[in-house]
């Protein structure tokens, strides 16, 4: 009789660390899942504002007639392997030196295709900044799960790592920017 007991408990608390398990890896999935849809939206709004920039940098090198690029030659951009996190701070500095460019330039105020192109870039921005913010929250999630039981046990098991956040691209230090 007790060697049937011993048996049941055996069995009862393998049962509990295999739904354990599984419970904490659907957890990890959850947040994959979420963390690799967000990352295709960022992605995807990142290339339409690198679209939109090409455009806006043309634009404004037609109107003040000059044939020295506004932004650093963006189109080498898609030929190269670089993640969205150096992507969104490279475009960040391409806008900075388009919207220097802007102010100072008054022949562009009241330019109605460069207005249009920066208010296309707004609107991209804003749904950047949500979804950055999400990304931010979900990542501060998950990164969270790695100091919890059971889920830093299964963590290591599954080899999965802390991922980074997005960091706020807002520029304190404008330098300087030479007049074209």
């Amino acid at each position: 009789m007790l060697i049937h007991i011993i048996i049941i408990a055996i069995i009862i608390l393998l049962f509990l660390i295999v739904f354990t398990y599984f419970n904490t890896y659907n957890k990890f999935q959850d947040y994959i899942i979420k963390i690799n849809e967000v990352e295709n939206k960022i992605n995807d709004a990142l290339n339409n504002k690198y679209d939109i920039i090409l455009k806006l940098n043309n634009n404004i090198k037609e109107k003040i007639k000059t044939k020295k690029n506004l932004v650093d030659d963006l189109s080498e951009l898609k030929k190269d392997e670089i993640d969205d996190f150096k992507l969104d701070e490279i475009l960040t500095e391409a806008m900075d030196k388009v919207n220097f460019v802007k102010e100072n330039y008054s022949s562009l105020d009241d330019d109605k295709e460069v207005d249009e192109l920066l208010i296309q870039i707004e609107d991209t921005d804003e749904s950047l900044r949500a979804c950055k913010k999400y990304y931010n929250e979900t990542i501060t999630s998950y990164n969270e799960l790695f100091n919890k039981f059971p889920y830093n046990i299964v963590s290591k098991i599954l080899k999965y790592e802390k991922k980074e956040e997005f960091k706020n691209n807002k520029n304190e230090n404008k330098k300087e920017m030479e007049i074209i």
